[in-house]
């Protein structure tokens, strides 16, 4: 298995792979708003109601001057020479029921435990873990999975103490970049690093939309809830390489980061875990080796 790799760009690099429009949903713009901002077509231009008339054209306005100012700044990051990192690792792993078994050399191995849908969904369709896109155990033969970490440079979020615009504006490009960094990797690591879509040509929008071969769920977003899963990466990768550091809790700093796994399975699909019960509860406590009361914490908005 190779060691760990950590790849660094440019700010001017990765900005072209910023999805405009969840930086406007975090200034609380309507959805669609990047279309009429940007001229972006390839954006969704329905508005929050669900409707598709245009937005008000003071609420366009207000949205090109925070879109300029987010351009200025990121020149101003790019003059400066802040990065961006992402540190990945191509793993050896199996599945083992709803555990993912992630081999780190000849004679150890680690235990990432996912959690599977319980809610009723169409006969036609299963419930879903991500270890069912990974090769059982069973069959003799390893798999192959990618283990991420992306993140800003932890300055740029320190910037404009005195200016609360500026500061915000900095905190919330530092989350869109680190989300690009990660898109950006992923491509370059499908494409050569790893190597399974050598031929892949995607535009920008094809990679927002996740046109992509295979998935990149994160830690803390729907199909891994569990934040505390960042500490299993971590002893994999070693986040402080790049400068992140997990607290307790399992949450990262800067906070312009993300973390979790590359799947290449070619029917590997996004899913919402949603709600799980008590016993499913019980037996992820286990194999996290984690009191349920803890992990109940963790899982709160998933508890039916």
């Amino acid at each position: 298995m190779a060691a760990a790799q950590t790849l660094t760009y440019a700010i001017g690099e990765v900005s072209p792979y910023i999805n405009w429009q969840y930086f406007f949903h975090a200034w609380q713009f309507p959805s669609g708003i990047a279309a009429d901002v940007i001229g972006d077509q390839s954006q969704d231009t329905a508005c929050s109601c669900g409707c598709a008339h245009p937005h008000p054209p003071a609420q366009v306005e207000e949205g090109r001057r925070l879109y300029h100012d987010a351009q200025s700044l990121l020149q101003t990051l790019d003059e400066k020479q802040y990065v961006t990192r992402c540190r990945y690792q191509i793993c050896e792993a199996n599945a083992s029921g709803d555990d993912i078994i992630i081999y780190r050399d000849n004679q150890s191995q680690v235990n990432f435990p996912c959690l599977r849908q319980q809610h009723d969904i169409s006969p036609d369709r299963p419930n879903l873990c991500i270890s069912d896109f990974i090769r059982p155990v069973g069959q003799g033969q390893r798999d192959k999975l990618g283990v991420f970490a992306a993140s800003v440079d932890g300055r740029i979020e320190q910037l404009y103490p005195d200016d609360p615009y500026l500061h915000m504006l900095a905190e919330t490009l530092g989350d869109r970049l680190a989300e690009a960094t990660a898109d950006l990797a992923h491509q370059q690591i499908r494409r050569h690093y790893w190597g399974y879509a050598p031929d892949e040509h995607l535009t920008v929008a094809d990679l927002h939309a996740s046109r992509y071969q295979g998935i990149r769920p994160a830690v803390g977003y729907s199909s891994l809830p569990d934040v505390s899963l960042n500490h299993i990466l971590d002893r994999i990768i070693d986040f402080s390489a790049i400068g992140i550091r997990v607290l307790e809790s399992g949450m990262m700093i800067p906070h312009g980061s993300v973390s979790g796994l590359m799947i290449s399975h070619p029917r590997a699909q996004y899913f919402i875990l949603g709600p799980i019960g008590d016993d499913q509860l019980a037996d992820y406590a286990r194999r996290r080796g984690l009191p349920v009361e803890v992990l109940r914490k963790y899982l709160s908005q998933n508890l039916a």
